[in-house]
């Protein structure tokens, strides 16, 4: 069951036009730290990743970063005014106020509103991977929590079974039918499997703060995630996926970033042009009581520095845009073929495990207990089918972490696969 609630905004500062949504469990931790038995879901995750996250939140300032900076690309120069004297004695001095305006010249403005236009869109594409980022980041860390959890289920049925294998023994051991070596063996692996169970006790503790991290909280309050179902997601079809690559985040910023770096080939190209500036003012002569007008025109002459080195730079940039560009689409593309292919492996290996390994494992184990306790078999027949089973499991999650690592990763790449073709 999940329940959600909400409340006012964040204490790192207010979102304009967006309420904060928070799952039960986190919260109660946020208003009170009382002890609760809660379970978070996947989906409470990733709500709470998303208004929580300071990574995420960051990206978001991002993009009103740009938007500045493209307020202040197309802003005028400022005019200036001047006041000056001649001659300091009073009688004799000529005064003159002048007020000059700079005049931009070869489209110096325009450049700079393209740049800036470029450089918004970037921050919208660099939000858009870091919620793609968050989302399989926070999926990863979820399945690694269950699977965590799973493994100290696991390690207490171990201990079960181990400490009622135990008593067996020592029921045999004082009606004299078994040697008091089968005990003392059996001992040893009970605290063999109390240790095991404390290591699990606390991996599932690291799991769980892990997860918190990801999502943007700094302690875990949450008791324990929602156990994950059998199997694996189903794998997308790889031509539907590697047609849709040109769509990707990575590759549209790599187009993207080709543009911006001949938009700014464009400002470099512009500032090889001098500035003009005008200037008019007023010229007052005390001794002649006289007042004429000023104008003027002032121009750098472009002698030495006419901005060469900064266009060579912008231009081999853009050239070194354009390859990266298509080293990027060769990466993803390598990179979606393996975690296509990992995947596919991964459930093929979960779907062995669950039909025929595990339940094969754990009847071996039942025939093995039953017949111990008949006197048909020794505690060493036991051990070793629950060694075997419990190698059986361990296998079993590792191939459950290859699956949900490489769907993070095609999560990473593509976002949210709800509706890709399968």
């Amino acid at each position: 069951m999940r329940c959600t609630i909400t409340t006012g905004q964040a204490s790192r500062g207010p979102r304009k036009g967006r309420g904060w949504s928070l799952p039960l469990s986190l919260a109660l931790w946020v208003l009170a730290p009382v002890s609760l038995a809660s379970t978070l879901t996947l989906d409470d995750a990733l709500r709470s990743a998303r208004e929580l996250s300071p990574e995420l939140a960051a990206a978001r300032w991002g993009t009103d970063i740009a938007a500045g900076e493209r307020i202040q690309a197309g802003v005028l120069p400022n005019p200036e005014l001047s006041w000056e004297v001649e001659d300091t004695r009073r009688r004799s001095q000529t005064t003159t106020v002048t007020l000059s305006q700079p005049i931009e010249l070869g489209g110096k403005r325009g450049a700079r509103i393209a740049l800036s236009e470029r450089d918004q869109a970037v921050a919208a594409l660099e939000l858009e991977r870091r919620q793609n980022a968050l989302h399989a980041d926070v999926t990863a860390a979820f399945h690694d929590a269950a699977r965590a959890q799973e493994r100290l289920e696991l390690a207490g049925q171990s201990l079960r079974l181990t400490e009622r294998g135990l008593q067996v023994v020592q029921g045999r051991v004082r009606a004299g039918t078994a040697s008091p070596i089968e005990a003392t063996r059996a001992q040893v692996q009970v605290s063999q499997v109390r240790l095991e169970q404390q290591r699990a006790e606390q991996a599932v503790t690291v799991a769980h703060q892990q997860l918190a991290a990801a999502i943007g909280i700094a302690q875990a309050g949450f008791d324990r995630v929602e156990p994950l179902t059998k199997g694996l997601s189903p794998v997308p079809a790889s031509e539907p996926l590697l047609d849709r690559l040109a769509q990707t985040a990575d590759v549209r910023l790599a187009s993207l970033q080709i543009d911006q770096s001949e938009a700014a080939l464009g400002v470099a190209r512009s500032q090889r042009i001098p500035d003009l500036t005008l200037s008019i003012g007023s010229q007052y002569d005390r001794a002649e009581r006289e007042r004429v007008n000023v104008l003027g025109v002032s121009v750098p002459l472009p002698l030495f520095d006419r901005n060469q080195g900064n266009v060579l730079a912008a231009a081999r940039r853009a050239d070194q845009s354009r390859d990266l560009r298509n080293g990027t689409e060769l990466r993803v593309r390598s990179e979606v073929v393996q975690a296509l292919a990992q995947w596919r492996s991964a459930g093929h290996e979960v779907r062995s495990f669950e039909t025929s390994i595990l339940p094969a494992a754990q009847q071996a184990v039942d025939v093995a207990t039953r017949g111990f306790e008949r006197g048909k078999f020794g505690f060493l027949d036991v051990l070793d089918a629950q060694r075997t089973l419990v190698e059986a499991r361990t296998q079993y999650l590792a191939a459950q972490a290859s699956g949900t690592d490489a769907q993070a990763r095609i999560q990473r790449i593509f976002g949210d696969l709800t509706g890709t073709p399968l």
